[in-house]
């Protein structure tokens, strides 16, 4: 009987934790996916989720201890999803505080990132070798009780942290609602070069590169020509933030009166985004940002610049403007590629 409740005990914790493991994975994704108030809130649970799981490691730890004490043939895998969640956190709280912004060439938001992307097959791999039976107890009203206290509990902690983060005059204060530092606004030449996933930067000639729009082709200097202009905050999913104005074509200009549901954006690099075509009034080609041309990192020879979106929307070194029938969300929520 004594070894019983060690179990429950064991299995109850699991559970919250890949509960909550889920809430932040969630959560993240979709605060990357708004640069506008949801992102906020969305990282409001995210925090409030990634400081229970912190409040349950205690526990965790003398379930692990003993499981180590077993001699199992994928221990290290065990050992290794633990250190993921870990780096993830730390590197979370790192970000969140502004106490370490940078990591060598990688942000703090891209080693919380990507070792949170690096666990989820360890997770699943967890989750599928050593199941969690559930049972009519575990939902019982002290067990949720219990819960809501865990999580009452993180909600106050991040609470409280933000206000001793404001107080103290630390980095995190002045970081965006998305949780992204200003960098380079204003200043194009200060502002940081980044793409989506693995996007190497191209080399274009001015001279040899055309716009495909339908059965149109625009040179640099006929686009270069146009002199719309939008002041507009790219923020980055990296965890940085830049405004600039933004100067070149607006998408219904050049579009004009072609027909269909959505506008799709491609780039160089085979990257491509799609938008509701009426929309296009908002959306910008630029070609120079301040006063000087897009530079290759930040997209020359044209870039969309789309306000209110986070910076993967943002497609560089625009090849075609395709409008088609297809609705605009036929597409993967983010970029594949």
């Amino acid at each position: 009987m004594g070894s019983r409740v060690p179990t429950r005990f064991g299995a109850r914790t699991n559970l919250g934790l890949l509960l909550l493991l889920l809430g932040a994975f969630l959560t993240g994704w979709l605060a990357f996916a708004y640069a506008t108030a949801p992102a906020r809130w969305s990282l409001v649970v995210h925090a409030t989720s990634g400081i229970a799981i912190l409040l349950l490691l205690p526990w965790k730890s003398m379930i692990a201890r003993r499981g180590m004490s077993r001699n199992r043939p994928h221990r290290w895998a065990s050992i290794l999803l633990g250190l993921l969640v870990i780096t993830s956190l730390l590197a979370g709280l790192a970000h969140s505080t502004g106490l370490l912004v940078y990591a060598g060439p990688f942000s703090a938001m891209e080693v919380h990132v990507g070792a949170a992307l690096a666990a989820v097959p360890f997770v699943v791999w967890h989750v599928a070798v050593r199941r969690i039976r559930i049972r009519g107890t575990d939902v019982s009203r002290r067990n949720f009780l219990r819960g809501a206290v865990v999580i009452s509990t993180a909600a106050v902690a991040y609470g409280a942290g933000e206000l001793v983060v404001r107080a103290t005059g630390l980095p995190g204060a002045a970081r965006r609602f998305t949780g992204s530092y200003e960098a380079g606004s204003y200043a194009p030449g200060l502002m940081p070069v980044s793409s989506w996933m693995f996007d190497s930067i191209p080399q274009v000639e001015a001279k040899d590169w055309r716009l495909r729009i339908g059965d149109r082709a625009l040179s640099y200097e006929e686009l270069a020509a146009f002199d719309d202009r939008v002041v507009a905050t790219l923020d980055c999913t990296g965890g940085f933030y830049s405004t600039q104005v933004w100067s070149g074509a607006r998408l219904d200009r050049l579009v004009k009166d072609m027909r269909g549901a959505s506008i799709r954006v491609v780039s160089h690099s085979g990257y491509d985004r799609r938008f509701p075509i009426d929309q296009a009034v908002s959306l910008l080609l630029a070609t120079r940002f301040g006063d000087q041309p897009l530079d290759a990192g930040h997209g020359f020879p044209a870039r969309l610049v789309a306000p209110g979106r986070r910076g993967f929307w943002w497609v560089k070194w625009v090849t075609a403007i395709e409008v088609d029938d297809l609705p605009y969300w036929w597409q993967s929520p983010f970029p594949t590629q």
